[in-house]
């Protein structure tokens, strides 16, 4: 019998962590589908981002209620998950708390892990009342309906039912230690579970066996299932957030990239020792032109994209956004929302086909309205507000580029001033004979 349990453990290990990696295979190939850009420039400055932002969680604690919650719930997932591998060599070889070989450091673990548990389910709890009770402005914007609204509530969920089976396990295990029922030897610290022990005094022996083995079971199961479950969830940041910082711009938040071709362009153009028509250009008639700015999420690089899928949602961006306060449409939540839904509908194409066939959509608006690019102030509140380093405003930027150098679609009052400036060296529409006549009414 215990054979069979083992092999069922090791069929279920398999399928789910091979579900997985299926499924971070396809992230990374739709991230790949975007351009290349060198982030891998100064790696120790990199490096200090990822260790301060992603696993200090310095802009988190920015907001000091939500930051201290959610580095609870951080350090319960990545701490308490240690025991993971107990249970992974427990299941697989058939013993029972193998790691308990370390003595006073292992009774250490247990209590901590539980002290732990206890804290993760009070910061869920809040959680769940800040989001469906207090109902805090940013978690009810239009674009949070329907699965996004879902999958925030399912996820706190998750994590109930995981560290209510871890507690249950613990307290069963501790009851039959206290009984000396065979197998349950008296090891580790139980602070929190030595008081739900009480709870099974009425049970027989093999009855809180039969429940401590299914708790235990339907444990590891479940941190299997909230494996699998972070590729459909905006709780992939869990693992993405780390990459995400690293890679993370490093430039000035003011600093715009100029575009290579319009750069080289403009050198040329002014640059009186070039003789433009002198100047050997090497072409490939059957080349398609390089396209200006971003349509669709190919256009984009794989940084951006990389962003789309780190996304938390959890709308610092938007409700700092100057745009969406004073009521307009642009929320830079939904621009990364959206870009990541278009990437992974361009993702189950190329699943279907083998290979991106045109489907008739794109980007630009099938998901983000040209009213919403153009409503942005460029101010750089929402990257700034980010805590793990994502970017929307380059996306807007991009898209906007694409609709004034691709499609002239500039709106009228941006259309003059770029006309002014290409006659009159100036936005506003006088000469430059004219500039300072204004002193003189």
């Amino acid at each position: 019998m215990n054979y069979l349990l083992n092999i069922l453990f090791l069929l279920a290990l398999f399928v789910g962590i091979g579900y997985f990696i299926n499924n971070i295979k396809k992230i990374r190939r739709n991230i790949l589908i975007g351009k290349n850009i060198n982030r891998f420039d100064h790696p120790k400055e990199r490096f200090k981002n990822l260790l301060f932002i992603a696993f200090g969680q310095s802009k988190l604690v920015k907001r000091p209620v939500s930051g201290f919650l959610h580095l609870v719930v951080y350090l319960g997932f990545i701490i308490i998950n240690i025991e993971v591998l107990e249970i992974i060599y427990d299941g697989l070889v058939g013993t029972h708390r193998a790691f308990s070989i370390f003595g006073g450091f292992y009774d250490f673990l247990i209590g901590a892990f539980e002290i732990l548990a206890l804290l993760v389910l009070v910061s869920v709890i809040l959680f769940w009342v800040r989001r469906n009770l207090k109902k805090v402005k940013r978690f009810w914007n239009p674009e949070m309906k329907g699965w996004p609204k879902n999958d925030a509530n399912i996820i706190l969920y998750i994590e109930v039912v995981l560290m209510t089976l871890f507690l249950t396990m613990n307290a069963a295990d501790y009851h039959l230690q206290q009984l000396g029922v065979t197998h349950y030897a008296q090891v580790g610290s139980f602070p929190i579970s030595q008081f739900i022990a009480p709870l099974f005094n009425s049970m027989t022996d093999s009855s809180v066996i039969l429940l401590e083995r299914f708790a235990w079971w339907l444990h590891i199961l479940g941190i299997l299932f909230f494996l699998n479950y972070l590729y459909f969830s905006k709780h992939l940041h869990i693992l993405l957030a780390f990459p995400n910082t690293y890679f993370g711009k490093l430039t000035t938040y003011g600093k715009f990239p100029n575009n290579p071709t319009v750069s080289s362009e403009v050198k040329l153009m002014m640059d009186p020792n070039v003789d433009p028509f002198s100047t050997p250009v090497e072409t490939d008639a059957n080349a398609t032109p390089e396209k200006f700015g971003a349509s669709d999420v190919m256009d984009l690089n794989w940084v951006q994209l990389l962003n789309a899928y780190t996304c938390t949602e959890c709308g610092r961006c938007t409700s700092v956004c100057p745009a969406n306060i004073t009521g307009k449409k642009l929320s830079p939540r939904k621009i990364m929302m959206d870009t990541r839904d278009r990437l992974e509908e361009v993702g189950k194409n190329i699943d279907k086909n083998g290979e991106f066939v045109p489907d008739g959509k794109q980007l630009l608006d099938d998901y983000i309205l040209r009213e919403e690019l153009w409503a942005c102030t460029t101010c750089n509140a929402c990257v700034e507000a980010c805590p793990v380093s994502i970017d929307p405003l380059s996306i807007i930027m991009d898209m906007r580029q694409y609709l004034v150098m691709e499609q002239s679609a500039a709106p009228v009052l941006l259309n003059g001033a770029m006309t002014n400036i290409e006659n009159n060296g100036a936005p506003w529409p006088y000469n430059q004979m004219d500039r300072l006549n204004w002193k003189d009414e």
